[in-house]
């Protein structure tokens, strides 16, 4: 077998074998530009989770001190039963945490892109307001061929039968 690609789009890794198959899928899967997406999607995640993680460190857990005396929730409504110990505050403080981060996710990342999407979809639906050139030199031949007779209306002799 070659190690030349052949061209077609199931033919590019066709004439491939082995490794070089492997990295010239894993290319083209590198080449759609997901992965890439996908990647660019978690550090800018990771990044922005540091972000989060400041505010609650820096603002979220001292206001839970002030209010509570606990730098956290974790010490709220503890409970021991036949020597199991329930952390219910532990919870509240994971919930807290997570709902934080939705929020700022939400308002930072979500409705930009929203409004910025609904701006895209205007400006794409009111742009379409004259037909293209080449649709309207479509429409004129169409318009042409219906005005002449169909070939099934014209007798053996060559004339038009009189309509009606």
């Amino acid at each position: 077998m070659s190690s030349t690609p052949t061209p077609g789009p199931t033919g590019a890794r066709s004439g491939l074998t082995g490794t070089a198959r492997v990295l010239h899928g894993f290319r083209e899967f590198i080449a759609r530009g997901n992965a890439i997406e996908l990647a660019v999607g978690v550090v800018i995640g990771a990044a922005f989770g540091l972000v989060v993680s400041s505010v609650i460190d820096g603002f979220v857990s001292p206001l839970i001190a002030a209010i509570f005396g606990q730098p956290d929730l974790s010490g709220v409504a503890n409970f021991t039963i036949n020597h199991a110990h329930f952390s219910i505050g532990l919870i509240l403080n994971a919930l807290l945490q997570f709902l934080l981060t939705a929020a700022a996710v939400y308002g930072v990342v979500v409705l930009p892109l929203n409004a910025l999407q609904a701006r895209r979809t205007t400006s794409e639906a009111a742009a379409p307001a004259a037909p293209a050139e080449d649709v309207l030199l479509l429409q004129e031949i169409r318009d042409l061929l219906a005005a002449r007779p169909s070939v099934a209306a014209v007798d053996d002799t060559g004339t038009t039968p009189p309509l009606g």
